[in-house]
């Protein structure tokens, strides 16, 4: 048995069709984890959707940014934006099977047996593992719900922008969200720059990368994530793995092995 992490498809199904092959991955014996960022800004998120879901029983799965827009968009609560390429996912007669499966998915997967967690844009410096886990199962408890409207409605936004234990309500979960799917750039205070998306050497004044930080309270686990394309799939920090390596936009799909550390990549054509 392999367990493979792969970054942000996006809607690329051709070369999520192409690494999955080169990879030999066997859904009976092997396990997929998917850092978030499905759908979307690629031609076929319908195509990956259905794959994903026919082998939902090998995948373990997190939820990003794109993906929870696109569930916003679906619950009526947002509505389509121009840059956005889901229309296919929308229109689909078994749109709402595969909607249904999306929205069941989690903000963090943690696997105790190998020291690793997986979340869509890693997790802050002022969070422990524990904080992570139980701060993501608050969104998720929402999510999972029969009613996540109220939530789709009020997720966008860049404030509150740092977190606060004492925060209630839907300002909660929107920094809960924000920090779990769109972190990158965070301060000594714990605030996040969410304008800024380019590569480690553009932060803001008083900004420095997440993983950057000094004494990183989740310093103890692997973090393996997303979300960051500027990265191209490299980070030099300790114990943690970034693997967007912006598949989209013309470069590489990456896949991590959990066990060896081997990675294996395919170019988007």
């Amino acid at each position: 048995m392999t367990t493979w992490a792969i970054g942000d498809v996006q809607g690329c199904f051709e070369p999520l069709e192409r690494l999955l092959a080169e990879l030999g991955f066997d859904e009976a014996h092997d396990e997929l984890w998917l850092v978030g960022d499905l759908v979307n800004r690629g031609p076929d998120s319908l195509g990956v959707l259905r794959c994903l879901y026919a082998m939902r029983q090998a995948c373990r799965v997190v939820l990003g940014n794109h993906d929870l827009h696109l569930l916003a968009v679906a619950a009526g609560a947002e509505p389509m934006k121009k840059k956005d390429t889901f229309g296919d996912v929308l229109a689909a007669p078994d749109a709402g099977e595969l909607l249904d499966w999306l929205r069941q998915q989690p903000l963090l997967h943690y696997d105790e047996s190998r020291a690793t967690v997986m979340t869509h844009a890693g997790i802050p410096p002022n969070w422990s593992l524990a904080d992570a886990r139980r701060l993501a199962g608050e969104v998720e408890d929402v999510l999972h719900g029969g009613d996540a409207s109220a939530y789709f409605r009020a997720m966008y936004g860049n404030d509150p922008d740092r977190w606060d234990e004492s925060l209630t309500g839907l300002d909660r979960l929107r920094v809960i969200t924000n920090h779990l799917t769109r972190m990158r750039f965070i301060d000594a205070r714990g605030a996040l720059d969410l304008v800024s998306k380019e590569g480690t050497g553009t932060a803001p004044p008083g900004f420095r990368p997440w993983f950057e930080m000094p004494r990183r309270r989740a310093a103890d686990v692997r973090i393996v994530f997303g979300h960051w394309a500027a990265l191209e799939g490299r980070c030099d920090a300790e114990n943690v793995e970034a693997l967007d390596a912006g598949c989209v936009w013309g470069r590489e799909l990456v896949a991590l092995d959990l066990d060896t550390g081997e990675r294996t990549a395919c170019r988007c054509r």
